[in-house]
């Protein structure tokens, strides 16, 4: 046992010896340099390349890497075998990722690429103000020396907008409202928000079908038209103008553009902003990707129409006054210091300040389209013009499936012929339609028959409203016409009032000639 030990010993030994002799023959820097030149020589015969993307660069996060891992995360779900699961702050999706030091193939363009995630220890830190985590963690890029040109012009920005889109869809959409009076948070920032949960979609939409498909195309190709928008020079914004009588569904539709683009919402409240300069700031403080609202705009603040305001002052206007510039606006002391003008409204829907952002929606909706200014109308502003009219046959068909689960097929063709022949002339709003459907919604053929009654007697009621409204005008005309009648058939009296004006002034006349 004893000469077990010596000859391990003597070993050690030796070994110790060999290891002092190779670092003199052959110093650190020697090796660093032999083991360099092989890495060389490796990647000269080598067909692939690396590139490495790191959690941290330097002291700052880096987006790329938060982005790959998004990207990575819709195709992992179905071919990661080995995934790591995470939820972010605010958002509704659990979203997958790929494990420590795990693989994963994809394919760009027919080009294939490899993703690695390596994870490892970090080395022991000195003092810093701000600490690293203790994991070093970044994903590895393999991809063909052939590809490198194809993958760092184009794969690295699609990664970039695929993973915006899915943290966007991942998300909770906000809703904004500037309730503050003008004050800010301690953040700074000029706008309150809760998470936005209103279920409205096109499918649910009570609208006509054609028109809804219209609308649909046109939000569709203003998201995806970032190029053409640069391509033609214009700020990457639409105005939508949403009018119509009260319950016609324009919240719904507001909401239903919402959940459609997944674009958060500003509910801003002009009678919360005391000037211009406040409304600047407020635009200022919006995101892209969103859609800034104001409801009732011709209730909001005195913007009446203009040309309407001097058919009816006879005096003579002139343009540098103010109302002339401005529309007809309060005073400052005359709507609780609201001093917002037009022309402020028209800058922050289209002027310099409302390119301050991109990808944004202006809506603005209206009972009374005649009240608003035709400068705050015209395209450039409010580009397309919706008309939320009365409820149309194949909106109540919708809102038949949706409240009761009907279609078509499931009513008799009697009781779609009744309705098809009186909802025109019913002159409903989905809204009122929607209450008789709420109220009777747990017998559905009693929630038929009273829907088929309402609209019966709201048809009558108003066949019996125009008709007396005939009636008095035809009145009215025959009475003008008979008036006028008696006007042409009547002789000129003698001694009328205009020649007795004439007689006494020959009569001082002739005094003073006396």
């Amino acid at each position: 046992m004893k000469e077990y030990w010596t000859s391990l010993a003597s070993l050690l030994g030796v070994l110790a010896f060999c290891q002092s002799l190779l670092q003199v023959i052959f110093p650190p820097e020697l090796r660093f340099a032999c083991l360099k030149v092989s890495n060389r020589v490796f990647n000269l015969f080598s067909s692939y390349c690396y590139f490495d993307i790191t959690e941290i660069d330097g002291v700052n996060t880096n987006e790329l890497y938060n982005a790959v891992q998004l990207y990575l995360s819709s195709s992992v779900s179905t071919n990661g075998s080995r995934l790591s699961l995470t939820r972010a702050l605010n958002s509704s999706a659990i979203t997958f990722g790929l494990s420590n030091n795990d693989c994963i193939v994809d394919t760009f363009n027919g080009v294939s690429v490899v993703w690695e995630h390596v994870v490892t220890q970090r080395q022991a830190q000195t003092f810093s103000w701000r600490p690293l985590p203790e994991e070093k963690r970044g994903f590895t890029l393999r991809i063909r020396k052939r590809d490198k040109s194809l993958i760092l012009d184009s794969y690295l920005d699609y990664v970039m907008e695929k993973a915006n889109e899915i943290r966007r869809k991942n998300q909770d959409r906000l809703l904004y409202t500037n309730s503050r009076g003008g004050s800010l948070d301690s953040r700074g920032h000029p706008w309150e928000s809760v998470p936005f949960k209103h279920p409205s979609t096109f499918d649910t939409l009570a609208m006509d079908p054609v028109k809804k498909r219209e609308i649909m195309e046109d939000l569709k190709d203003f998201a995806n038209g970032q190029s053409f928008y640069q391509k033609t020079g214009r700020a990457w914004k639409r105005g939508y103008l949403l009018y119509g009588p009260p319950g016609t569904g324009k919240s719904s539709m507001i909401a239903a553009m919402a959940n459609y683009l997944s674009y958060d919402i500003y509910d801003l409240e002009l009678t919360e902003v005391h000037n211009n300069s406040e409304l600047r700031k407020l635009l200022m403080k919006t995101s892209s990707k969103s859609i800034i609202v104001i409801e009732d705009i011709d209730c909001s603040i005195n913007l009446t129409n203009r040309k309407k305001n001097n058919n009816n002052n006879t005096s003579t206007r002139n343009y540098y006054d103010p109302e002339m510039r401005c529309g007809s606006v309060p005073g400052p002391g005359e709507d609780g210091g609201n001093s917002i003008t037009l022309s402020g409204l028209l800058n922050f829907t289209d002027g310099l300040w409302s390119c301050c952002g991109s990808e944004r929606i202006f809506v603005f909706t209206t009972n009374h389209i005649e009240k608003l200014d035709s400068a705050l109308l015209r395209c450039g502003r409010m580009d397309m013009h919706i008309f939320m009219s009365y409820c149309s046959y194949p909106a109540l068909m919708i809102l038949m499936k949706n409240y009761l689960g009907y279609d078509e097929s499931d009513l008799d063709a009697d009781v779609l012929k009744q309705l098809a022949e009186v909802v025109d002339k019913a002159e409903m709003t989905p809204a009122d339609i929607s209450e008789v459907l709420i109220k009777n919604r747990r017998c559905n053929p009693k929630a038929v028959s009273e829907l088929l009654e309402a609209l019966k007697t709201r048809a009558n009621r108003n066949l019996l409203q125009n008709g007396i409204l005939r009636e008095k005008n035809s009145e009215d005309i025959m009475e003008d016409e008979e008036q006028e009648k008696r006007a042409l058939e009547s002789p000129p009296n003698e001694g009328s009032e205009f020649e007795e004006p004439c007689k006494k002034q020959e009569e001082e006349d002739e005094e003073k000639m006396k």
